[in-house]
């Protein structure tokens, strides 16, 4: 097997002789510190792996805040030639569309520190957080499911949550558009019947931060943010609904890839051609768990500003953006030297576009897409911004987050649930979780820090670094 060769300092090369069978070469973004944590499990063999998936285009990429995942590595980017190419449910992930919302307030931190806790434990009775957790609206009929299914965002707002104004802000539009729910297994439907606008478990959160710093000034003037200000951050996806969606899925890929004679290097890759009715009907069915998260935020972003109007008697907050994290999109990119049409794989990945591109909010046209980086619980998170180099390199992708450095496993024999909430409160950090467990499994200390992984995709380039934010009170599930 060849080793990996550095590049430079922030791009180590997987050349096709690393494993029989690449059809393109690997890239892993990291520094001389994070590719250590890296090597220490299967994402290079998966990036590799990845690689010899048929009709890929460019480089099978890693993120900095990589690590081993389901069939692609967490922080993996692939794109598949249109016409010849596959999609992979694991190139997705089960947790369709888990990804991040940023809200801006008025609010300075020296206004919302004093009513910290009451705002935390009014946010916590509004928002349904937990493992199986019902939502307020309660089990939703399969016809308005499926209107949720097919219109995302816009089914929030139309039905009281939200204003017209959040949906410019939100990627896709806060709806993609080829979902169709008779694609979606009843199985899945019933999952997701009764956890609409509900955070869920694991590292899902909502949290209060505030600006502490600003790197560029013109980017974080275009979308509304100045130091000490105070933002929520929301991290959730399309809880059972995408899980069950994935699951099916890879079942159905796993059977039909003996008629299209395909043949993988770990069963987990389980793909089919784009353009195959197993194909088509896969990414219609992810739109439609897409479309359920893209509603699922918006809804805790409606029961969020419940709680500050509460509290403070105001709660004008505003959506700075809502990005992806898990998805496969078709999007026109350049492959060498022609503009060709893929299919982007993102799994753990943040789309990252330059300004001036159509996809982009008007206001925001002039600086570019902002990238939201989420750190783990306790630690800074950072909005960055798309950039030119992201479109040459990475699909026009960057890192999603800090990404595990721990088992959940192991994170919870490291420290007790009491001992984290107050080592966190002496940081001036007030936490409400629905279990130890949740609470344990998420300690910081079981990730990357991501200001080092941040650090890589800024020096390389592929997104530049617009502010930095820090946690007050956060919720866990």
């Amino acid at each position: 097997m060849t080793r990996l060769q550095q590049l430079d300092d922030y791009r180590y090369l997987i050349p096709k002789s690393f494993r029989e069978g690449m059809n393109v070469e690997g890239l892993i973004f990291a520094s001389s510190e994070l590719i250590k944590a890296i090597e220490n499990d299967l994402t290079l063999m998966q990036v590799a792996n990845v690689a010899t998936l048929p009709g890929l285009v460019g480089r099978s990429l890693a993120m900095p805040d990589a690590h081993q995942g389901y069939g692609f590595a967490i922080g993996g980017v692939a794109a598949a030639d249109i016409h010849k190419g596959v999609v992979s449910a694991g190139g997705v992930g089960f947790d369709i569309n888990c990804g991040v919302r940023l809200l801006r307030s008025g609010f300075h931190l020296n206004e919302v520190r004093p009513k910290l806790d009451a705002l935390l434990n009014q946010m916590f009775r509004d928002i349904p957080c937990g493992t199986g957790k019902k939502g307020i609206v309660g089990g939703l009929s399969h016809e308005e499911l499926d209107r949720v299914l097919e219109r995302g965002a816009h089914w929030a707002v139309e039905n009281g949550y939200g204003s017209a104004e959040d949906l410019q802000h939100i990627e896709e539009g806060g709806k993609i558009p080829n979902a169709d729910p008779n694609k979606v297994s009843r199985r899945a439907k019933e999952r997701g019947r009764d956890q609409l606008g509900t955070l869920g478990s694991g590292n899902h959160f909502v949290e209060i931060q505030f600006v502490s710093e600003v790197f560029d000034e013109e980017a974080a003037k275009a979308f509304g943010l100045f130091t000490d200000q105070i933002v929520v951050l929301i991290h959730t996806g399309s809880r059972g609904l995408g899980h069950q969606v994935c699951t099916d899925y890879l079942e159905i890929m796993q059977d039909a890839m003996r008629e299209y004679k395909i043949t993988i290097v770990d069963r987990q890759l389980a793909c089919v051609p784009i353009q195959s009715p197993e194909g088509q009907s896969y990414l219609q069915a992810m739109a439609s768990a897409a479309n359920f998260a893209f509603a699922n935020r918006q809804m805790i972003t409606h029961w969020t500003r419940q709680a500050f109007g509460r509290i403070f008697g105001s709660g004008d907050l505003k959506v700075v953006y809502d990005v992806c994290h898990n998805i496969a999109k078709e999007e026109t990119h350049r492959v060498g030297g022609s503009s060709r049409k893929v299919l982007v794989h993102r799994k753990g990945a943040t789309r990252a576009f330059p300004k001036h591109r159509p996809e982009i909010p008007p206001d925001y046209d002039a600086v570019g897409q902002p990238v939201l980086i989420p750190g783990s619980m306790g630690t800074c998170s950072y909005v960055l911004v798309g950039t030119e180099k992201a479109m040459d390199e990475t699909f026009g992708s960057s890192c999603h987050g800090a990404g595990r450095a721990m088992s959940r496993h192991a994170a919870k024999k490291q420290i007790t649930a009491e001992q984290l909430l107050h080592d966190l409160k002496e940081k001036g950090i007030h936490v409400r979780g629905a279990s130890k467990s949740g609470l344990t499994e998420e300690n910081p200390d079981a990730y990357k820090d991501v200001s080092l992984v941040v650090e890589v995709v800024h020096n390389a380039g592929i997104a530049r670094k617009v502010a930095k934010l820090v946690p007050i009170g956060v919720i866990k599930g």
